[in-house]
């Protein structure tokens, strides 16, 4: 199944959260089986071979995604959540939204100094919370190699934001 293929999988709901904004639901791609697995297997292709310590999920639908690749890898799983979800000591950090900012968090002992961790989640838009992620996981000395996404939205730039990070994507719009 190709990108393509998979990109027709997704549905496209307009006006959701709020008008103007065209919402691009992944839950029609994620109950057909065959979709998901050739989901899973595109976003691990460019990590092939790659020594990766960890995989960092994002909240919320990077964890359908980064559980099954960690798994793919042989590799720790290490959510980063919202402030106030997770129950050990943690560092946060404060990051912009288009309409406000918000708070992600990571327990203080999620990732070791020296650590390959690659991020994933499934939609790369602005890149806010993808760099507050990163943020993060170098406060904890850990060495991202790769930021890994479903969906990229090409026309919001969120590329341009990652200082010229490696990022890799399976669909575009």
């Amino acid at each position: 199944m190709s990108a393509e293929e998979l990109r027709a999988k997704i549905r496209e709901i307009p006006d959701f959260p709020k008008p103007g904004i065209l919402f691009y639901d992944i839950t029609t791609l994620l109950k057909d089986r065959e979709a998901y697995h050739e989901a899973i297997d595109l976003m691990l292709e460019p990590y092939k071979g790659e020594q990766v310590d960890v995989v960092v999920g994002m909240e919320s639908r990077g964890f359908i995604f980064s559980s099954a690749m960690a798994y793919q890898m042989r590799a720790g799983l290490v959510p980063v959540r919202k402030l106030g979800k997770l129950p050990a000591e943690t560092i946060t950090v404060e990051y912009a939204l288009e309409y406000g900012s918000n708070t992600l968090e990571i327990h203080r002992d999620a990732i070791e100094p020296g650590q390959k961790v690659l991020i994933v989640d499934d939609l790369l838009a602005t890149g806010g919370t993808v760099k507050g992620t990163i943020e993060l996981i170098e406060r904890l000395k850990g060495n991202v190699v790769g930021l890994a996404f479903l969906v990229e939205l090409d026309f919001l730039k969120g590329r341009d934001r990652l200082d010229g990070r490696r990022v890799t994507s399976v669909i575009k719009y």
